[in-house]
């Protein structure tokens, strides 16, 4: 199977070979030609796979065969969650669409609304936009969606994540009823569905993996480390596995802020990207990122998502996440387009149930790697007390005057509930299904 195969226009066959695409994905080889028909489609596929180009191709090929956008006219708008996502997605609606004669447009918030309107003024045929700032924008009258023909929703059940349900239908409701509408979910959750069947006519489903899967081109591990020795252990695996390019991931925009600050004293080249910065300076730091002039990228979970970096070898979660979907968004940032790579996870004690719940999800467990030199204290040390590292022994606090038998059965009561933690943490040590 080749895109020939597929019936797509000559230009963006010869589009999609300029970036070295010769083969579709899986998601592409079902979702194109639906799409050429003028299906409603609800897509699930876990990302990495092509899912962008699985609606783009088809859409650019719909509106070559009719004429320009006219003034403030809209013909085809792909709402997706982020500013990131939305700058991905244009930049592929401008590869793919470079031999035809076609206008594309992109609007997020966070940069002046003046220069996106005025790209608006004389008609664009595919507008990629995230939801505020589109609304913003549509009540300015600045846009025109009477000849709309087409509305994809991509990354949909980010977009419910984040609250922009409400945002999504104030838009739906100001388009024409007679359209196609394309729904791209990583995820086929009961809200999606319900979602779809408000939204979606006579829609086909379309579902390439298991929910919520991995890919298998991403080699998972976990590292066990106590969490004051995890950027130390971070530093220590750059070093010693001369990481080029690694995305890092931290649960909060300050613990990214301070991963990045003690990077940067150690030497690398790091920066934060998260929503507290400024869109120029979010995408100052990915370019950078892309271009290999910086070796890392420390991101808060709206990176997630959207991220589009060719061949991208190394995935770190320096903080597991609190939902486990979120891991398998993470990962996805790594092993796309058929290419191999590695996710990174550092595992303090208290993180073990957030694992137990990942695993649970992929289907998978995820093998346990312990670094020389960075094995953990399985008990942390009493307050007051200081940890110099690996070499240190456990040690027990003093016992209280008590009576002998008293003593006796605290010291027992502490041994079990050490031996319990201490299997919870160092098991399983191979991958294998979990029941």
């Amino acid at each position: 199977m080749n895109f020939d195969n597929l019936g797509l226009l000559p230009d963006l066959v010869k589009a999609v070979n300029d970036r070295g695409y010769s083969q579709p994905t899986p998601i592409q080889i079902k979702s194109i030609p639906l799409v050429l028909d003028g299906q409603d489609i609800l897509a699930a596929a876990q990302t990495g796979t092509g899912k962008t180009a699985a609606f783009v191709l088809p859409i650019l090929q719909r509106l070559a065969f009719v004429g320009l956008a006219r003034r403030k006219q809209v013909r085809t708008l792909i709402l997706t969650p982020t500013r990131e996502l939305a700058s991905q997605v244009h930049e592929s609606v401008e590869t793919y669409g470079h031999y035809l004669d076609l206008r594309s447009a992109v609007v997020f918030g966070g940069v002046r609304a003046e220069p996106q309107i005025a790209a608006l003024e004389r008609g664009v045929d595919t507008l990629v936009a995230t939801p505020g700032r589109l609304l913003d924008l549509a009540q300015r009258g600045a846009v025109d969606f009477s000849a709309l023909e087409v509305l994809v929703l991509d990354e949909a059940d980010r977009m419910l994540d984040m609250g922009f349900i409400h945002d999504i239908r104030r838009i739906v409701e100001q388009l024409p009823k007679n359209r196609q509408t394309l729904m791209f979910s990583a995820t086929f959750s009961k809200e999606i569905r319900l979602l779809a069947g408000q939204y979606l006519v006579d829609a086909v489903s379309v579902e390439v993996a298991p929910a919520n899967s991995t890919t298998e081109l991403v080699d998972q591990m976990a590292y066990p480390v106590d969490p004051s020795r995890k950027t130390d252990l971070l530093i220590h695996l750059l070093n010693e596995r001369q990481w080029s390019q690694v995305l890092v991931f931290c649960r909060t925009k300050h613990g990214a802020n301070q991963l990045s600050k003690k990077l940067l004293e150690a030497g690398f080249a790091a920066a934060p990207i998260h929503g507290n910065k400024s869109q120029n300076a979010r995408q100052r730091a990915l370019d950078d990122f892309k271009s290999g002039s910086l070796q890392l990228l420390v991101a808060t979970d709206i990176a997630a998502r959207g991220l589009d970096i060719d061949q991208l070898p190394e995935v770190v979660n320096f903080d597991l996440p609190a939902v486990p979907e979120d891991y398998v968004h993470r990962i996805g940032r790594t092993g796309r387009a058929g290419s191999s790579g590695r996710s990174h996870s550092l595992l303090t004690l208290e993180d073990v149930p957030l694992l137990k719940g990942i695993e649970r999800l992929i289907c998978k467990v995820i093998p346990r790697v312990q670094v020389s030199g960075f094995e953990p204290i399985d008990t942390p040390p009493s307050p007051g007390q200081r940890n110099t590292g690996a070499s240190d022994k456990r040690q027990t606090a003093p016992v209280s005057r008590a009576p002998e038998q008293m003593a006796r059965r605290s010291r027992g009561s502490a041994d079990e509930s050490h031996n319990t933690l201490k299997h919870r943490f160092n098991t399983p040590k191979k991958t294998g299904s979990v029941g």
